[in-house]
């Protein structure tokens, strides 16, 4: 179900770019309707330093600070719709790299229940300040290692990772509830999307595009 909310002090500019940026997600290959409406229902460029506001909805990374990025919306969608294809709902949801949260705040529109975890507690603060901007309160966020998930709130039915390992981390594994899914970039030099699915005879791995995501680095900061 979505869980879709107005968000104020947002211009007429920004509701039009953000309509365009829909639009080029669509042309992109994005289907999932559930997905581009919560892709819209995100004001992206609160998430973004107030410098590069004006290319919040370009489909482009961006530059957080401390050597991190926000997603291009492109990679945010699809990893999104590969985990939600066929189902109706995320169901309890885990984000690894949390970022400037803005993400996070899209899943939130496709569940009630995520949790987020951020190695860097300046990044974690700052996506403490977007979500209560945007008044996003369905979002829980803590300083973690994402290489060891979250054990206190596991099993989750979908786990999303923002960094890429060199190979899939075996704690992400462990947390997967069954019927689960698990999407990473993964790789060092060249990445892929991977898609993992629990499934009653254990574990398969779909290969999807290739990516360029920082590192998933090691302990907290």
């Amino acid at each position: 179900m979505l869980n879709l909310r107005p968000h104020t002090g947002i211009g007429m500019t920004s509701q039009r770019t953000r309509a365009r940026m829909i639009e080029r997600l669509r042309e992109q290959g994005i289907r999932n309707e559930a997905v581009l409406g919560a892709m819209a229902a995100v004001p992206r460029h609160v998430f973004v330093d107030e410098a590069l506001a004006s290319r919040a909805y370009e489909d482009t990374a961006l530059p957080l600070g401390m050597g991190q990025t926000i997603s291009q919306p492109y990679v945010v969608a699809r990893m999104i719709e590969a985990l939600l294809n066929g189902r109706a709902v995320l169901g309890k949801t885990l984000e690894i790299g949390a970022g400037c949260g803005y993400q996070a705040a899209v899943l939130a529109q496709l569940t009630k229940d995520v949790y987020a975890v951020e190695r860097l507690k300046p990044l974690l603060e700052k996506a403490k300040l977007n979500m209560r901007q945007i008044q996003q309160f369905n979002v829980r966020l803590k300083l973690a290692d994402g290489h060891f998930g979250l054990p206190e709130a596991a099993p989750f039915d979908s786990i999303i990772v923002a960094a890429a390992p060199s190979r899939i981390p075996p704690a992400l594994l462990q947390q997967l509830a069954p019927g689960g899914r698990l999407i990473l970039p993964v790789g060092v030099g060249e990445q892929y999307l991977s898609l993992i699915e629990h499934t009653p005879q254990g574990f398969t791995e779909s290969r999807l595009d290739g990516v360029r995501f920082v590192p998933l680095l090691s302990g907290t900061e």
